[in-house]
């Protein structure tokens, strides 16, 4: 029976690994750059092999190996040295493996024609995760110079950047995608209402066609603006949306959504209810952002509640917070839903009843404006088929710059 101690685990092993999860490195096939980087370091110290490996949960991914007429892609954990090397941000030498007693346990020490000789550089992340080695290993006792030590850990970093630059050009990629799926989805609401309003005016005598003209004035500069609020987004080519804070008036943006919304409820013969508190603060945020939010919660209302229900918007003060509840009667959310309510694309019990459509993409959008405000938004469901209510509670930022002028007015 083995005796082999365990190995040993990083401080900060979930952090590294999720970070490895990142790069998506694992179980990826062979690649000229880095057999080339494993060619060049086993040229460097003139030994028969090198690896460049990467140290996951309970295993070691081995991505290039020079030497071996037979690939091997992995090895336990508990077998590699790199385990041992990964606990440490120098390099790690051994000039003769069989000089260190822990070491003659190893299967790949022990061996008859085994690892006598092993250097390694770790490959650390700029945050300071270390992900596995570039290594070179001889089946001879030998010595290794500063200056060969010291072209390893350049090796090191050169992998290292070659991943973080796949990586923000992935990010990147899916950064361009999400303002699409953003987009799409933002301009589904006022694209609906022009329909909704040309069919009305085909049908409705020549008084009602000023109204419903201007329904589609509204929803035209909506989309415009969400269009170039999306481009100047993506001249910016930063992950993190930037908000355009401002004085929002949210008893305005209530009446406007009630104007905005009417046609659609009317079609379902669904009623929908308002109240702002009169003395509520005004509200300093990204007006864009904050209708946006409003314009999905209202619109999911209407499109998950049954025919002659009543939908109920109201914002309230409370402490340095303003609450606002959408409320619906509509179909509700069981315990599922409520665990992927707020993830991209999840699907849920609940189906439009109005033949309306829907991409999965609303909630998770709404969510994302929410925190960069840094709020909270949260839903309540007693059961299927006995309604929802979303709570959006955003801070009355200006309102805790004004209390903390005031205590330091009372300190001095």
């Amino acid at each position: 029976m083995s005796t082999r101690r365990p190995y040993s685990i990083p401080d900060n092993e979930a952090l590294r690994l999720e970070k490895l999860r990142d790069y998506q490195i694992l179980d990826t096939h062979s690649e000229d750059t880095f057999d080339k980087i494993a060619l060049l370091a086993a040229q460097i110290f003139n030994t028969p092999s090198a690896f460049i490996n990467f140290v996951d949960a309970d295993r070691v991914f081995i991505k290039s190996s020079i030497g071996y007429e037979e690939p091997i892609n992995e090895v336990p954990r508990e077998d590699s040295l790199c385990s041992r090397a990964i606990l440490k941000d120098s390099a790690s030498i051994f000039n003769d493996t069989h000089h260190y007693p822990e070491l003659l346990e190893n299967p790949h020490v022990a061996a008859d024609g085994g690892i006598r000789f092993y250097a390694s550089a770790p490959l650390k992340t700029p945050e300071g995760f270390i992900m596995g080695t570039i290594c070179v290993v001889d089946y001879v006792p030998r010595d290794a110079t500063d200056a060969q030590l010291t072209m390893l850990k350049t090796l090191s970093s050169i992998i290292i950047d070659k991943l973080e630059n796949r990586l923000r050009y992935r990010k990147s990629i899916e950064s361009q995608v999400n303002l699409m799926n953003i987009a799409l989805h933002e301009i589904k609401n006022p694209l609906a209402s022009i329909k909704l309003a040309n069919e009305i005016i085909i049908k409705s005598p020549v008084n009602s066609v000023e109204r419903m003209t201007e329904n589609i004035k509204s929803a035209v500069t909506r989309i415009q603006a969400k269009l170039s609020d999306l481009l100047k987004q993506s001249e910016l080519e930063e992950k993190d949306m930037m908000l355009n804070v401002e004085e929002v008036d949210l008893n305005e943006m209530f009446a406007r959504l009630l104007y905005n919304f009417e046609l659609l409820a009317q079609r379902k013969d669904q009623t929908i209810e308002f109240y702002c508190d009169e003395d509520l603060p005004v509200l300093e945020a990204d007006r864009t952002k904050i209708s946006d939010v409003l314009h999905n919660l209202l619109s999911n209302a209407i499109k998950y509640s049954y025919p002659g229900t009543v939908i109920k918007l109201s914002a309230r003060e409370a402490g340095n917070y303003v609450h606002i509840e959408v409320k619906d009667e509509g179909q509700g959310l069981n315990f599922s839903d409520m665990q992927k309510l707020f993830t991209k694309f999840a699907k849920l019990s609940s189906k439009p009843t109005g033949k309306e459509t829907s991409n999965g993409l609303g909630l998770s959008i709404t969510k994302s404006f929410i925190e960069l405000h840094n709020g909270n938004i949260y839903a309540m469901s007693p059961g299927k088929d006995k309604g929802t209510t979303f709570i959006v509670s955003i801070p009355f930022k200006h309102k805790k710059t004004e209390e903390l002028e005031e205590v330091s007015e009372y300190n001095s």
